[in-house]
């Protein structure tokens, strides 16, 4: 069973920075894709980003291209979400979730692709 622990959310101004953090338990994570999503309320959970097994491939939604950076630190399972000039619009709940395959080289930007998922966490935009 491996367990993912989102942080690093919180209050920001627009405009602002926030980093998030997702520490993943187990001896398999650097194996394995990682991906964010976010969910607003009373919308479906949407893909932001994610990072290939090795980091050598990272993929983003058209929304944070340019503003959010995904990265990860294998030696202390743990992956990153810089996100820098923050709009109102990025206001949601924050997952983080670990892709079903190993070694995979597809792009996992759906859902579909994760079977592991973190508690979330909360990032709030003021305008």
């Amino acid at each position: 069973q491996v367990q993912l622990v989102e942080s690093g959310g919180g209050l920001v101004q627009a405009g602002g920075s926030l980093r998030l953090s997702c520490a993943a338990s187990g001896r398999t994570f650097s194996l394995y894709a990682m991906g964010w999503f976010r969910q607003a309320p009373g919308k479906e959970r949407e893909f932001v980003a994610a990072i290939s097994w090795n980091g050598a491939g990272t993929y983003y939604s058209d929304s944070v291209k340019g503003r959010f950076t995904i990265s990860r630190d294998n030696a202390k399972n743990t992956v990153y979400l810089q996100m820098n000039s923050l709009k109102f619009e990025d206001t949601a709940a924050y997952y983080c979730a670990r892709e079903r395959r190993p070694y995979t080289v597809a792009r996992p930007t759906t859902k579909g692709d994760y079977d592991y998922w973190g508690q979330g966490t909360q990032v709030t935009v003021s305008s």
